[in-house]
C-alpha cells in the first residue's frame, strides 16, 4: 500500500477531475437555463470532450511513467522471485492483478470523490450561468460515468502490455545489484557548463525580449522559433545547474561541510543529473499551468466585471449605409423615420432613451491624424487601418449618453476636441500622438486636443473594451449633411428581469419586421446595422467566459496532477534507493532531526528547481498574452494570479508534502 500510494492518490484525482469535468452538461440539465444558455452549456459539453481525448493522453503517459517508477522500486523483489525460480510470465501475472485490483479500486473511489464535488461545480456553473437551483436535485450522470471506465480501462490495458514488456528484458544481475552500487555522480566540466548556462540565458533573454516587447512583429513562423528557444534554452538550464550546482556548493567550504549539506546537495545533483530531460517537460508542463489558469481566470474574471461597466444601458440600434462613399443626409439615416414608414414607433416600450447620430469627415482618418509620424506607425502597427474615417460625436449628443449611462460628462472650448478610447493599445498609439500637440482640420475647423491622452470612454454597448477611437467635438462645428450613423440607446420601461425579457422579445421583433420593410423597399442599398442588448451580450459574454475558464481549469489541473505525480514518483523511487545511505549515516553519528532536515531540503528544492523557472518563464508569457487579454480586460489580473498560486499550494504543494512524508516513512523503514 505504502508503494503505491502516490500512485493511488494519482489515479483517483485524475479520475475525479475527468468525471467533474465530463458531467457539466449533466448537471446543466437540471438547471432552469434559458435557451440560448443551453446552446452555449453545449458547446461547452462537445468541446470539454474533444479537450478530454487530450486530457487522456496525458494521464495515460503519467500512469506509464509512474508504472516504470514503481518497477524500479521492486527490482529486488522481482530478482527474488526469479532466484525462487518463478518464471517471468507468473511474475507479469502477479503484476496483471495488482493493476487491475489498482483500477478497480482508484476508478471506484476517484467516481465517488468526482460525483460529489460534480454536486459541487453545479453550483459553481449555475452561479456562472446565473440559473435557478431551486429545481435542482442530486445528479449522477450515466454518460461520463461510462466515458471514464472506458478511457481508463484503455489507460490500464496499455500499462499492462508495457509491464509486461518491461519484465520480458529482466535481467537477474541488474535485479540483484539494484540499490547497491555506489552512488557515482561524474562531474561536468564547470567551465563548459558555466559557458552553457550563459548561452541558455542569453537565448532565453532573447526569445522573451521578442515576445514580450517585439510582439507586433511575430507571424506563426516567429512564434515557432521562440517557442523552440525556449524549449532548448529550458534543457541547457537543467543540463548546466545538474553539473554546476555541486562545483559551487563543494567551492563553499563553510557551507558544503555544515552538518548533512555534502550528503544533501550530493542527492540533489544526482536526481537532477538523471532527470534533466524530465525536468525540462515538468518545468514546461508548470508555465503552461500557471500562464493557462491565470489567463482563464482573468477572462471570467474581467467579463464579469466589464459587463456591468461596458453595459450601462438595455439596449441599442444602429444604422448606417454600407458603402463608405455615400455619406448619407441625415434624413436618409434617420431610424425614427424608418420606424414611422413601418407604422412603428422607435420609442416604443422604452422609459428613458438617447436619439443622435455620428458623423465621418473624409478628410479626418487616422492616417491623417498620424501626420509625419505616419511612416513610423506604420512600420511599428502594420495591422492598423489607416485610410477609415474616424467617428465623430458632437458634444451634446455624448454627454446625453452620459446622463443615461450614469458616467462623467465632458466640457470643451471652441478649437478643441476629445479623443476617446479604451482599447489600451490603440491608447498608447493615439497617446504619442495627442503629445505632439498636432492641429487636426475637422469639418473645415482647426482643433487641438483638450488633453495629451485619451480619456476612457465609448459609446457602443460591449462586453470588452473595443473602443479604438472617437472625436468629440464642439456641436458649432458639425456638418449635419455627413452623419454617418444614427442610434437608439435607452433602457426598456421594465422593473425586473421578467418584464425586461418580455419587452426585448417585443423591440427585437419590431426591429426585424421594421428593416425587413426597409429592406424591401430599398433593394438597391447596402447597410450597416444591428441591435446589441445587455441580456444577450451578457449572455454571449458568460459563455465565453465560461467555455475558456473550462477548458483552461481542465488542462491547467491535469498538467499540475502530472507535474506533481512524477516529482513525487521519482522522490519516492530515490528514498527507497537511498535507505542504506541513510542507514549508515546513522550509524557514524547523524541525528533523526538531521536526516529529517535533510530529507525536507531534497524534496523542497527537487519540487522548487522547475517551479522557479516556471514561474520565471510565466512572468514574459503573461506580458505576451496581456496584449490579446487587454480586449476582454485584464483589471482582475491580481485576482486571477491569486487563485492560480492558491490552486499551485493546493495541488503542487500538497504532492511536495504527501511526498516529504511518504519519503520520511520510507527512510525509517529499516530493510
Amino acid at each position: 500500500m505504502r508503494d503505491y500510494a502516490v500512485y493511488f492518490f494519482t489515479l483517483v484525482i485524475g479520475v475525479s477531475v475527468f468525471y467533474v469535468f465530463n458531467a457539466i452538461g449533466t448537471q446543466a440539465s437540471y438547471l432552469e437555463l434559458e435557451n440560448d444558455t443551453r446552446n452555449i452549456i453545449e458547446l461547452l459539453k462537445s468541446m470539454l470532450s474533444g479537450v478530454s481525448v487530450f486530457v487522456a493522453i496525458v494521464l495515460g503517459l503519467l500512469i506509464v511513467y509512474a508504472s516504470r517508477f514503481l518497477m524500479k522500486r521492486r527490482n529486488r523483489e522481482f530478482a527474488l522471485y526469479l532466484m525462487l525460480g518463478m518464471g517471468k510470465f507468473k511474475i507479469s501475472s502477479i503484476l496483471l492483478i495488482e493493476t487491475l485490483i489498482i483500477g478497480i479500486c482508484s476508478l471506484f473511489v476517484g467516481l465517488m470523490i468526482g460525483i460529489g464535488l460534480s454536486q459541487i461545480m453545479s453550483v459553481f456553473v449555475a452561479n456562472l450561468f446565473e440559473a435557478d437551483m431551486t429545481e435542482y436535485q442530486f445528479t449522477l450522470s450515466e454518460e461520463a460515468i461510462w466515458k471514464t471506465v472506458m478511457y481508463f480501462a484503455l489507460m490500464y490495458v496499455i500499462v499492462m502490455i508495457w509491464n509486461t514488456l518491461v519484465i520480458s528484458h529482466f535481467k537477474l544481475i541488474d535485479l540483484m545489484q539494484s540499490g547497491k552500487k555506489s552512488e557515482r555522480i561524474k562531474l561536468k566540466n564547470p567551465w563548459l557548463c558555466v559557458l552553457i548556462f550563459l548561452f541558455a540565458v542569453g537565448l532565453l533573454s532573447y526569445a522573451y525580449y521578442q515576445v514580450g516587447w517585439k510582439y507586433r512583429d511575430l507571424n506563426q513562423q516567429k512564434i515557432t522559433i521562440y517557442i523552440c528557444f525556449g524549449c532548448i534554452s529550458t534543457f541547457l538550464i537543467f543540463w548546466s545547474v545538474s553539473g554546476m550546482l555541486l562545483r559551487v556548493i563543494m567551492s563553499m567550504k563553510s557551507v558544503y561541510y555544515k552538518g548533512l549539506n555534502s550528503f544533501t546537495f550530493r542527492q540533489i545533483s544526482s536526481k537532477i543529473n538523471t532527470m534533466v530531460f524530465s525536468m525540462m517537460v515538468i518545468c514546461l508542463m508548470l508555465f503552461v499551468t500557471i500562464c493557462t489558469l491565470s489567463s482563464a481566470f482573468s477572462i471570467r474574471n474581467s467579463m464579469n466585471a466589464t459587463i456591468v461597466e461596458n453595459c450601462p444601458a438595455d439596449c441599442e440600434i444602429y444604422f448606417s449605409y454600407a458603402d463608405e462613399e455615400k455619406l448619407a443626409y441625415l434624413q436618409s439615416v434617420d431610424l425614427e423615420k424608418i420606424y414611422s414608414d413601418s407604422g412603428k414607433t422607435l420609442t416604443e416600450n422604452f422609459r428613458e432613451w438617447v436619439h443622435f447620430s455620428t458623423y465621418s469627415d473624409e478628410n479626418l482618418t487616422f492616417g491623417t491624424s498620424c501626420g509625419e509620424e505616419l511612416k513610423t506607425i506604420q512600420k511599428n502597427y502594420p495591422f492598423l487601418i489607416y485610410d477609415t474615417p474616424e467617428e465623430i460625436i458632437g458634444l451634446n449628443d455624448y454627454n446625453k449618453l452620459m446622463r443615461l449611462y450614469g458616467k462623467e460628462e465632458l466640457s470643451l472650448d471652441e478649437g478643441e476636441f476629445i479623443v476617446l478610447c479604451d482599447f489600451k493599445s490603440m491608447a498608447e498609439v493615439r497617446n504619442s500622438l495627442l503629445q505632439k500637440g498636432k492641429t487636426l482640420n475637422i469639418f473645415g475647423h482647426e482643433l487641438k486636443s483638450k488633453y495629451d491622452d485619451c480619456q476612457d470612454g465609448f459609446v457602443d454597448l460591449s462586453s470588452q473594451h473595443i473602443n479604438a477611437g472617437i472625436y468629440v467635438v464642439p456641436d458649432s462645428i458639425l456638418e449635419k449633411n455627413y452623419a454617418s450613423r444614427d442610434y437608439l440607446i435607452g433602457n426598456y420601461d421594465a422593473e425586473n428581469k421578467e418584464e425586461k425579457q418580455a419587452i426585448e422579445q417585443e423591440v427585437c421583433s419590431a426591429y426585424e419586421e421594421v428593416f425587413q420593410h426597409w429592406a424591401d423597399q430599398h433593394p438597391e442599398l447596402s447597410v450597416l446595422r444591428e441591435i446589441n442588448t445587455k441580456i444577450d451580450i451578457a449572455s454571449a459574454s458568460v459563455g465565453l467566459g465560461a467555455v475558456i475558464t473550462f477548458i483552461g481549469m481542465y488542462i491547467g489541473l491535469v498538467f499540475l496532477i502530472a507535474c506533481g505525480a512524477m516529482l513525487a514518483l521519482k522522490e519516492l523511487s530515490e528514498s527507497v534507493d537511498s535507505i542504506s545511505r541513510y542507514e549508515m549515516l546513522r550509524r557514524i553519528g547523524a541525528e533523526e532531526k538531521d536526516l529529517s532536515k535533510s530529507l525536507f531540503q531534497q524534496t523542497g528544492i527537487f519540487f522548487l528547481l522547475p517551479l522557479i523557472l516556471a514561474c520565471i518563464h510565466s512572468v514574459f508569457g503573461m506580458k505576451f498574452a496581456s496584449t490579446f487579454l487587454e480586449i476582454f480586460g485584464t483589471e482582475k489580473m491580481s485576482e486571477s494570479i491569486f487563485m492560480t498560486v492558491s490552486i499551485l499550494l493546493l495541488i503542487y504543494g500538497g504532492y511536495f508534502l504527501i511526498t516529504y512524508f511518504c519519503s520520511k516513512h520510507i527512510i525509517k523503514n529499516k530493510q
